[in-house]
This record gives structure tokens, C-alpha cells and sequence, in this order.
């Protein structure tokens, strides 16, 4: 593909990760209000978190083959104007049941758009630019951990937590417009394979693919939905803070995130993979273990930004892997990588939940940083040893 036609999507498949990650983040500041108006604890409320992302990657079993056959861009076209519509409804809801429906409605459209937001990327950029370009695509993921929860906490105090919902799927409705206004003449990949669970099953009898996928599930359960997620509770329970000033803390993951997208091609070239792994789940840990010990929001929000770059080191080695686990079927293999991620990041939700009611937020990060140590060393492990250009798929 020529590098105009690659660069004139790139922006809006910015623009469709911000809408679809920013509707995973934007809860967490809000479960504490949540909690009271619907007179349930935390962990109840944060059925929230799981419903949304136990959905989100249940879908992937659908939405990847269906970006194989149908094109990329279509589906994450339709699937925007999905979500959207799921969003609208959610600042509609009375109840909190109705809310978590509606949520996990949200979670199997919105899975669509990153993983095959991603896999568009890998059918157009060779391996060892792969990285780079899609930390480009990574800035409206960046964008969404900056500002979805800064947004939502104060949107909830100035006008409710619906605001927070309606104002997403406004954005979500625009995007999808646009994505398939360009998906137009854009039919690449239409045609490939089945639907359904054939395709899975074939990338499931490769060894490689089957590590990557258990790394994914584990760093879901552990640190996408078990740590993180429960910061902004944290921050308001513990440290003192408002829910806007929650908001503005937990935007401070999405520092190191930008950090990262900004630095990827130095790390890649410089450091390789498997030092980037190593590296990734070493900073975690440091600033997991430091924000259980954190006297105050000053130190917790270091803590958050190096734990925002750490984690894209681990996390963004293992998607670029994901786009060349089944180079013939791509939205296949990254939709799977995500049903992994998210389901085990549904999970994690739902036992650091029960965690902290049972004891407190400072054990459950405590026990989260070696689990993230532990899970970069087995990661790096199931790499491929240098060879060659570092940041190939031989490293």
C-alpha cells in the first residue's frame, strides 16, 4: 500500500481507538457515585468493568473473522455506530441492572474497533515498522486513558454520570460516520475465511500463538483489570480526592502511555523486544509496589505514569506479535489476543473487586507487582532470541 493511502486512514483509526477505549476507562472514576446511587458496594458496582469487557471479549470470536471477510474498516464502521447507540441508551438507564446490560451490549460492539483497527495496520506496514506506525494508531488510546476519565468525573459532578454516557456516543456516532464514509473503495481483506470458531481453533494449533494468548489472558486478569482499574477508587477512599481530581490521576497511566507511542521506534531499534518486555514488567512492578506505600497523590501520580510507559513496553510487544500470529487471517488473530486480554481483564475485575472488599486497595497492588514481574520473565521467555535486525520477527 502506498504510504499516502496508509497515512489518510490513520488518523480516524485514531479517532475509533479513543471512542472504544475511552468507554473502558471512563467507569472506574465514576463507581464510587455509582456505588451510592444504586446502594451497592464497590464490588458490585464493578460489575460495570466486567460486564463491558467480559463482553468485549466474548465478541472477538465474531467480530475478527467478520473483519476478514467483510474488510477492516466496514465493520469498524458499523460496529462505532453500535456502540453508539448502546452508549446513548446506557444514559438512559434506571437501574443498575439495566445499566450493566446495557454496558455489556457496548463491550461486544465496541470490540471491534481496536483489534481490527490493528490488524488493517499489520495487512499494510511490514513487521519492522509495525510498532512505530501503530503506536501512531495508539495516540487515540493514549488520548482516551488521558482524558476519559478526567472528562466523565467531571461531567458526573457538573451534570450527572449520564453526560458521561451521552457525550460518549455522540463522539462514537461521528467516528463511525466518517470510518465508513472512507471505508468505501477500501475492500482489502474481503473474502478471507470463515466465520466463527474454525478460524480460532486454527490459530490455536500453533505454539506460539497458544503463549501469546496465555500471556494476554494473564496480563488481563492481573493488571488491565485487576490493579488498574481500581485506582480511581483508591484515590478517593484513600488518598482524599474528589471524583474530577480521581479522574485527573488515573489520566496520569495515560502520560507514560503517550511516552511510549512518542518513544516506540527508539525502544524498538535500541532495546529489541525481549528487553523491552523485561523492562516493561520491571517498571510495573516498581510503581505498583510504590503505590501500595503512596502518602499522597503527588507520589501517586509518578507512580501511574511510569506505570503507563511499563506497560505499554510489555503490552505493545505483545500486540505487534498478535498482528503476525496468523499473517492470512490478521482480524482473526488479534481478535483473539483481545478475547483473551479482556476476558481475563473481566475476571481480574471481579477478584481485585472481592479483594479489596476483603482487605485493602495497598495489598492488592502489593500482590500485583510480582505478578507482573513474573509475567514479563515468562513472556520475554516464549521470544524468539535476537537475530538479525532487532524488532523483527527473528527477535
Amino acid at each position: 500500500m502506498s504510504r499516502s493511502r496508509l497515512a489518510a486512514p490513520l488518523p480516524l483509526l485514531a479517532a475509533a481507538c479513543f471512542a472504544a477505549g475511552a468507554g473502558a476507562r471512563m467507569v472506574e472514576p465514576l463507581l464510587p457515585s455509582l456505588a451510592r446511587e444504586f446502594a451497592v458496594s464497590l464490588s458490585g458496582a464493578s460489575a460495570l468493568v466486567a460486564g463491558f469487557t467480559l463482553t468485549y471479549g466474548a465478541g472477538q470470536i465474531v467480530t475478527g473473522p467478520l473483519g476478514d471477510r467483510f474488510g477492516k474498516l466496514p465493520v469498524i464502521g458499523a460496529a462505532l455506530l453500535l456502540y453508539a447507540a448502546s452508549l446513548l441508551l446506557c444514559a438512559l438507564a434506571p437501574d443498575l441492572a439495566a445499566l450493566v446490560a446495557l454496558r455489556a451490549l457496548s463491550g461486544a460492539v465496541a470490540g471491534a474497533v481496536i483489534p481490527l483497527a490493528f490488524a488493517w495496520v499489520g495487512d499494510s506496514v511490514p513487521y519492522e515498522q509495525r510498532q512505530a506506525t501503530l503506536s501512531r494508531v495508539l495516540t487515540g488510546m493514549v488520548l482516551a486513558q488521558l482524558l476519559a476519565g478526567p472528562i466523565a468525573g467531571i461531567a458526573a459532578e457538573m451534570y450527572g454520570w449520564r453526560a458521561a454516557f451521552a457525550s460518549l456516543g455522540a463522539v462514537a456516532l461521528v467516528v463511525g460516520a466518517l470510518v465508513l464514509r472512507r471505508a468505501a473503495p477500501e475492500p482489502a481483506g474481503a473474502g478471507a475465511g470463515g466465520l466463527g470458531l474454525a478460524r480460532h481453533l486454527e490459530l490455536l494449533r500453533r505454539p506460539g500463538a497458544r503463549r501469546l494468548l496465555v500471556s494476554g489472558g494473564l496480563e488481563g486478569a492481573l493488571l488491565v483489570g485487576g490493579a488498574y482499574p481500581f485506582v480511581g477508587s483508591f484515590a478517593i477512599e484513600r488518598l482524599g480526592l474528589s471524583t474530577s481530581e480521581a479522574g485527573l490521576l488515573v489520566a496520569c497511566f495515560g502520560l507514560g502511555l503517550f511516552a511510549y507511542t512518542r518513544a516506540a521506534p527508539v525502544l524498538v531499534r535500541r532495546l529489541g523486544e525481549r528487553r523491552m518486555v523485561a523492562a516493561g514488567g520491571t517498571a510495573q512492578a516498581a510503581a505498583l509496589a510504590g503505590l501500595a506505600l503512596a502518602p499522597g497523590w503527588e507520589a501517586a501520580a509518578m507512580l501511574l505514569a511510569l506505570a503507563g510507559l511499563g506497560f505499554y513496553m510489555l503490552h505493545g510487544v505483545l500486540q505487534a506479535r498478535a498482528t503476525e500470529a496468523m499473517p492470512e487471517a490478521r482480524g482473526t488473530a488479534v481478535a483473539a489476543f483481545a478475547l483473551v486480554l479482556f476476558t481475563g481483564q473481566g475476571i481480574g475485575a471481579t477478584a481485585f473487586g472481592a479483594l479489596i472488599a476483603a482487605t485493602d486497595f495497598r495489598l492488592a497492588f502489593g500482590l500485583a507487582a510480582p505478578a507482573a514481574v513474573a509475567l514479563a520473565f515468562w513472556t520475554r521467555a516464549g521470544l524468539p532470541a535476537p537475530a538479525g535486525t532487532r524488532g523483527a520477527p527473528g527477535s
